[in-house]
Protein backbone atom coordinates (compact mmCIF):
# COMPACT_ATOMS: atom_id res chain seq x y z
CA UNK A 1 0.00 0.00 0.00
CA UNK A 2 1.45 3.44 -0.62
CA UNK A 3 1.97 5.88 1.90
CA UNK A 4 -1.53 7.50 0.64
CA UNK A 5 -3.20 5.12 1.64
CA UNK A 6 -4.07 3.29 -2.22
CA UNK A 7 -2.98 -0.15 -2.96
CA UNK A 8 -0.09 -1.17 -5.33
CA UNK A 9 -1.31 -3.18 -8.09
CA UNK A 10 -0.04 -5.92 -10.27
CA UNK A 11 3.35 -6.69 -10.76
CA UNK A 12 4.25 -4.38 -8.06
CA UNK A 13 2.50 -6.81 -5.66
CA UNK A 14 4.40 -9.12 -6.18
CA UNK A 15 7.13 -7.23 -5.77
CA UNK A 16 6.46 -5.70 -2.34
CA UNK A 17 5.01 -9.14 -1.28
CA UNK A 18 8.21 -10.65 -1.67
CA UNK A 19 10.85 -7.77 -0.27
CA UNK A 20 7.80 -7.59 2.71
CA UNK A 21 8.68 -11.42 3.40
CA UNK A 22 12.46 -11.81 2.59
CA UNK A 23 12.99 -8.90 5.34
CA UNK A 24 10.42 -10.09 7.71
CA UNK A 25 8.13 -6.37 7.21
CA UNK A 26 4.85 -6.51 9.45
CA UNK A 27 3.69 -3.00 7.99
CA UNK A 28 1.90 -2.91 4.66
CA UNK A 29 2.67 0.65 3.64
CA UNK A 30 5.03 1.77 1.42
CA UNK A 31 7.21 5.21 1.06
CA UNK A 32 8.99 6.89 -1.80
CA UNK A 33 12.17 8.93 0.09
CA UNK A 34 10.27 12.17 -0.48
CA UNK A 35 7.06 10.81 0.84
CA UNK A 36 8.63 9.82 4.12
CA UNK A 37 9.99 12.99 4.08
CA UNK A 38 6.70 15.01 3.93
CA UNK A 39 5.19 12.47 6.41
CA UNK A 40 7.98 14.04 9.05
CA UNK A 41 10.14 10.67 8.96
CA UNK A 42 13.40 10.13 7.27
CA UNK A 43 14.84 6.27 6.15
CA UNK A 44 17.27 5.07 8.59
CA UNK A 45 20.97 4.58 7.57
CA UNK A 46 22.37 1.85 6.14
CA UNK A 47 18.46 0.71 4.89
CA UNK A 48 17.85 -0.55 1.47
CA UNK A 49 14.75 0.46 -0.78
CA UNK A 50 12.69 -2.35 -2.87
CA UNK A 51 11.74 -1.77 -6.62
CA UNK A 52 8.18 -0.63 -7.88
CA UNK A 53 7.63 0.35 -11.45
CA UNK A 54 5.74 2.52 -13.23
CA UNK A 55 4.30 1.44 -17.23
CA UNK A 56 3.07 4.70 -18.88
CA UNK A 57 3.03 5.83 -22.35
CA UNK A 58 4.59 8.70 -24.11
CA UNK A 59 1.76 11.25 -24.86
CA UNK A 60 3.67 13.84 -27.16
CA UNK A 61 7.30 14.43 -29.03
CA UNK A 62 8.19 16.48 -25.68
CA UNK A 63 7.80 13.60 -23.83
CA UNK A 64 10.47 11.70 -25.56
CA UNK A 65 14.43 12.70 -25.36
CA UNK A 66 14.76 11.60 -29.23
CA UNK A 67 12.36 11.88 -31.60
CA UNK A 68 13.71 10.35 -34.34
CA UNK A 69 13.75 6.85 -31.86
CA UNK A 70 11.30 4.55 -32.40
CA UNK A 71 10.78 3.11 -29.17
CA UNK A 72 9.94 6.86 -27.94
CA UNK A 73 7.54 7.91 -30.30
CA UNK A 74 3.89 8.80 -28.95
CA UNK A 75 2.29 6.42 -27.56
CA UNK A 76 5.19 3.78 -27.03
CA UNK A 77 5.10 2.20 -23.54
CA UNK A 78 7.76 3.03 -21.24
CA UNK A 79 8.59 1.25 -17.81
CA UNK A 80 10.06 3.14 -14.97
CA UNK A 81 11.92 1.85 -11.72
CA UNK A 82 11.23 3.68 -8.31
CA UNK A 83 12.92 2.99 -4.90
CA UNK A 84 10.63 2.65 -2.05
CA UNK A 85 10.81 1.53 1.26
CA UNK A 86 8.49 0.36 4.10
CA UNK A 87 7.12 2.03 6.88
CA UNK A 88 9.72 -0.28 9.25
CA UNK A 89 12.96 1.22 8.03
CA UNK A 90 11.47 4.81 9.08
CA UNK A 91 11.82 7.14 12.00
CA UNK A 92 9.74 9.56 13.18
CA UNK A 93 6.89 8.94 10.80
CA UNK A 94 3.65 10.69 12.23
CA UNK A 95 0.90 8.92 14.25
CA UNK A 96 -1.13 6.82 12.41
CA UNK A 97 1.29 6.95 9.19
CA UNK A 98 3.11 3.19 9.67
CA UNK A 99 -0.31 1.01 9.94
CA UNK A 100 0.60 -2.57 10.27
CA UNK A 101 -1.09 -5.39 7.88
CA UNK A 102 -4.54 -6.34 9.64
CA UNK A 103 -4.05 -10.03 10.92
CA UNK A 104 -6.28 -12.67 9.21
CA UNK A 105 -10.11 -12.86 10.33
CA UNK A 106 -11.06 -16.45 11.85
CA UNK A 107 -14.12 -16.24 11.46
CA UNK A 108 -15.22 -14.39 7.84
CA UNK A 109 -17.69 -11.72 7.85
CA UNK A 110 -21.23 -11.87 5.77
CA UNK A 111 -19.63 -8.94 3.83
CA UNK A 112 -17.15 -11.44 2.51
CA UNK A 113 -19.94 -14.50 1.52
CA UNK A 114 -22.05 -11.41 -0.31
CA UNK A 115 -18.80 -10.55 -2.58
CA UNK A 116 -18.55 -14.21 -3.61
CA UNK A 117 -22.75 -14.48 -4.28
CA UNK A 118 -22.37 -10.68 -5.96
CA UNK A 119 -20.32 -11.87 -9.01
CA UNK A 120 -22.99 -14.01 -10.12
CA UNK A 121 -21.36 -16.97 -10.91
CA UNK A 122 -22.91 -20.61 -11.45
CA UNK A 123 -21.39 -22.60 -8.55
CA UNK A 124 -22.50 -25.95 -8.07
CA UNK A 125 -20.93 -28.17 -4.86
CA UNK A 126 -20.74 -31.45 -5.24
CA UNK A 127 -17.98 -34.26 -5.71
CA UNK A 128 -14.14 -33.83 -4.46
CA UNK A 129 -12.45 -31.58 -7.31
CA UNK A 130 -13.06 -28.14 -7.73
CA UNK A 131 -12.44 -26.48 -11.20
CA UNK A 132 -14.59 -23.96 -13.59
CA UNK A 133 -16.13 -26.23 -16.50
CA UNK A 134 -15.79 -23.70 -19.74
CA UNK A 135 -18.42 -25.77 -21.62
CA UNK A 136 -21.02 -25.11 -19.28
CA UNK A 137 -19.73 -22.01 -17.68
CA UNK A 138 -19.77 -23.27 -14.12
CA UNK A 139 -17.86 -23.52 -11.19
CA UNK A 140 -17.81 -26.76 -9.72
CA UNK A 141 -16.45 -26.76 -5.48
CA UNK A 142 -16.62 -29.90 -2.78
CA UNK A 143 -19.02 -29.51 -0.31
CA UNK A 144 -17.84 -26.57 2.15
CA UNK A 145 -17.48 -29.07 4.82
CA UNK A 146 -14.79 -30.74 2.82
CA UNK A 147 -12.61 -27.42 3.32
CA UNK A 148 -10.29 -27.35 6.45
CA UNK A 149 -11.73 -24.03 7.21
CA UNK A 150 -13.68 -20.99 5.53
CA UNK A 151 -10.55 -19.36 4.59
CA UNK A 152 -9.84 -22.18 2.58
CA UNK A 153 -13.04 -22.31 0.90
CA UNK A 154 -13.54 -19.15 0.02
CA UNK A 155 -9.38 -18.94 -1.79
CA UNK A 156 -10.73 -22.28 -3.86
CA UNK A 157 -13.49 -20.28 -4.79
CA UNK A 158 -11.76 -17.30 -5.45
CA UNK A 159 -8.95 -19.47 -7.76
CA UNK A 160 -11.94 -20.48 -9.82
CA UNK A 161 -13.54 -17.37 -10.12
CA UNK A 162 -10.36 -16.02 -11.57
CA UNK A 163 -10.98 -18.69 -14.24
CA UNK A 164 -14.54 -17.64 -14.78
CA UNK A 165 -13.15 -14.44 -15.38
CA UNK A 166 -11.69 -15.34 -18.45
CA UNK A 167 -14.83 -16.95 -20.53
CA UNK A 168 -15.43 -15.32 -23.99
CA UNK A 169 -18.58 -13.71 -22.46
CA UNK A 170 -16.84 -11.68 -19.84
CA UNK A 171 -12.64 -11.02 -20.13
CA UNK A 172 -12.03 -13.48 -23.15
CA UNK A 173 -8.58 -14.38 -22.34
CA UNK A 174 -6.66 -16.26 -24.93
CA UNK A 175 -2.73 -17.56 -24.28
CA UNK A 176 -2.48 -19.97 -27.03
CA UNK A 177 -0.53 -18.24 -29.49
CA UNK A 178 2.17 -16.40 -27.73
CA UNK A 179 2.47 -19.81 -25.14
CA UNK A 180 1.55 -22.63 -27.26
CA UNK A 181 1.66 -25.90 -25.12
CA UNK A 182 2.46 -23.74 -22.13
CA UNK A 183 -1.16 -21.40 -21.96
CA UNK A 184 -2.79 -24.08 -19.41
CA UNK A 185 -0.01 -23.77 -17.54
CA UNK A 186 -0.11 -19.72 -17.64
CA UNK A 187 -3.72 -19.58 -17.04
CA UNK A 188 -3.20 -21.66 -13.89
CA UNK A 189 -0.91 -18.64 -12.66
CA UNK A 190 -2.95 -15.95 -13.54
CA UNK A 191 -5.70 -18.15 -11.59
CA UNK A 192 -3.17 -18.09 -9.09
CA UNK A 193 -1.78 -14.70 -8.20
CA UNK A 194 -5.94 -13.47 -9.06
CA UNK A 195 -6.97 -15.13 -6.06
CA UNK A 196 -4.21 -14.29 -4.27
CA UNK A 197 -4.83 -10.39 -4.50
CA UNK A 198 -8.64 -10.92 -4.21
CA UNK A 199 -7.86 -13.15 -0.66
CA UNK A 200 -5.45 -9.93 0.10
CA UNK A 201 -8.37 -7.50 -0.22
CA UNK A 202 -10.92 -9.45 1.40
CA UNK A 203 -8.44 -10.51 4.69
CA UNK A 204 -8.37 -14.31 3.66
CA UNK A 205 -5.98 -16.04 4.83
CA UNK A 206 -4.17 -18.69 1.58
CA UNK A 207 -2.29 -21.75 2.06
CA UNK A 208 -0.75 -24.03 -0.16
CA UNK A 209 -2.97 -25.83 -1.90
CA UNK A 210 -1.96 -29.60 -2.81
CA UNK A 211 -1.51 -28.99 -6.95
CA UNK A 212 1.17 -26.18 -6.42
CA UNK A 213 3.90 -28.39 -6.24
CA UNK A 214 2.70 -30.07 -9.62
CA UNK A 215 2.00 -26.51 -11.26
CA UNK A 216 5.76 -25.16 -9.90
CA UNK A 217 8.08 -26.75 -12.68
CA UNK A 218 5.11 -25.53 -15.43
CA UNK A 219 5.18 -22.04 -13.99
CA UNK A 220 9.22 -22.10 -14.11
CA UNK A 221 9.35 -22.62 -17.35
CA UNK A 222 7.21 -20.43 -18.49
CA UNK A 223 9.00 -17.89 -16.60
CA UNK A 224 11.73 -18.81 -17.90
CA UNK A 225 11.10 -18.94 -21.61
CA UNK A 226 9.19 -15.37 -21.45
CA UNK A 227 10.76 -12.66 -19.14
CA UNK A 228 8.19 -10.55 -19.84
CA UNK A 229 5.36 -13.27 -18.96
CA UNK A 230 5.26 -12.58 -15.08
CA UNK A 231 4.22 -9.06 -16.21
CA UNK A 232 1.88 -10.37 -18.17
CA UNK A 233 0.37 -12.79 -15.81
CA UNK A 234 0.32 -9.94 -12.92
CA UNK A 235 -1.74 -7.77 -14.90
CA UNK A 236 -4.11 -10.29 -16.24
CA UNK A 237 -4.31 -11.30 -12.74
CA UNK A 238 -5.00 -7.84 -11.57
CA UNK A 239 -7.64 -7.07 -14.33
CA UNK A 240 -9.50 -9.89 -13.56
CA UNK A 241 -9.84 -9.49 -9.67
CA UNK A 242 -11.11 -5.78 -10.57
CA UNK A 243 -13.57 -7.71 -12.95
CA UNK A 244 -14.72 -9.74 -9.83
CA UNK A 245 -14.67 -6.37 -7.87
CA UNK A 246 -16.41 -4.57 -10.48
CA UNK A 247 -19.47 -7.46 -10.12
CA UNK A 248 -20.10 -7.08 -6.68
CA UNK A 249 -20.07 -3.83 -6.37
CA UNK A 250 -17.19 -2.75 -4.98
CA UNK A 251 -15.69 0.24 -5.89
CA UNK A 252 -11.97 0.45 -7.59
CA UNK A 253 -9.51 3.27 -8.32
Amino acid sequence: MRSTGEPYRGINVLLLWGAALERGYSSNRWFTFNQAKAAGGHVRKGEQGAMVVYAGRFESKDDADDADDSSRRPGAMFLRAYTVFNAEQLDSLAVGVDAPVSASVQGLSGDIQSYFEGVGATVVHGGDRACYMPSSDVVKLPPFDVFKDAHAYYATRAHELIHWTGHPDRLAREFGQRFGDSAYAFEELVAELGAAFVCADLGIATNAREDHAAYLQSWLHVLRADKRAIFTAATQAQRAADYLAQRCGVARD
